[in-house]
């Protein structure tokens, strides 16, 4: 009996933990996952509406908009993003990545080069604004404005919706960047 209840107990505080977790994970989603990087530099979310792609281009004076889906002229969602941006004064540019296959030390520096030439401030942004988005932040903390590795991490962490489970296939973008580490000396 005593077994039964602790296993009780521990199936009621699992549940309401991933009960917790999505709906966190929702919430983000609803709000655009929208995060305030570096305030005048750089910007994260994720896929926006058009006019909360605008609000945020005006209120944060967005220069350039990232966008790692890569372009797709044929969707509406593309077409809209990239008339919004244009309409409020920035530029839009495209690299695409895939969140479940591990980018290339090649794409990995072509991706750095993008980010580094793009004027600011910038918004970086892919479908949900948590895995591929998260990379690319971890990214520019890192390698751009000097933001020593740990902190930078924090950036591809379930704070901003990306879950850091192996078993995942988004856990490619995690080996993307232990294999970027190791190219460039750091250790984690």
């Amino acid at each position: 009996m005593v077994i039964i209840s602790i296993a009780k107990k521990v199936t009621l505080v699992v549940g309401a933990a991933v009960l917790g977790l999505g709906v966190y994970l929702g919430y983000l989603q609803l709000v655009g996952n929208f995060h305030e990087v570096l305030p005048g530099k750089f910007y994260r979310s994720a896929q926006l509406s058009p006019e909360d792609l605008g609000k945020y281009i005006d209120e944060y004076k967005i220069k350039t908009v990232i966008n790692l889906r890569g372009g797709n002229p044929n969707a509406a969602w593309y077409r809209a993003e990239e008339a919004m941006a244009t309409e409020h004064g920035a530029k839009e540019l495209n690299f695409e990545m895939s969140a479940r296959k591990p980018l290339g030390l090649d794409r990995t520096f072509q991706l750095l080069e993008l980010m580094r030439s793009a004027e600011g401030p910038v918004l970086v942004h892919c479908r949900s604004g948590a895995d591929r988005t998260g990379f690319a932040t971890v990214l520019y903390l890192q390698q751009i404005a000097g933001v020593d590795e740990e902190t930078a991490e924090w950036q591809l962490s379930p704070l901003f919706g990306h879950l850091n489970l192996p078993f995942l296939k988004e856990y490619a973008m995690d080996d993307t960047w232990e294999a970027f580490e190791k190219v460039i000396g750091l250790h984690s």
